[in-house]
């Protein structure tokens, strides 16, 4: 498969889940939509990806890395939950957004 080919497979795989979570979060199955959206078939696509093109080694530095953007993600999702209600969804995804990004960003500078 030439290199087109693997970002196409990328592309197709990421649309898939997003489309699946939509289309289950759309229906009231929450529950489903967030299983779909969490399971590790984008992280575990990346990891064989990642050893095909890179080895053992590559793969320890990215799930080592990966793990860096948990608390992120937590806060994100933490602010969306509580925010939502009390102003809304679109400033409430900003405000999750600029925490999330500002948490990496702190994350990035202490890992230096």
């Amino acid at each position: 498969m030439g290199e087109l080919g693997k970002y196409v497979l990328y592309f197709l795989l990421g649309g898939t889940i997003v489309s699946i979570s939509t289309y289950l979060g759309s229906q009231g199955r929450s529950f489903l939509a967030a299983f779909a959206s969490t399971f590790p078939a984008i992280t575990g696509a990346t990891f064989v990806l990642i050893y095909l093109n890179g080895g053992n080694e590559a793969i320890v530095s990215y799930a080592k890395n990966l793990l860096w953007f948990v608390p992120p993600w937590i806060l994100y999702v933490v602010t969306m939950i509580l925010a939502v209600p009390w102003v809304g969804f679109w400033p409430s995804m900003a405000l999750s957004m600029t925490l999330y990004f500002g948490c990496v960003g702190l994350i990035k500078l202490a890992n230096k």
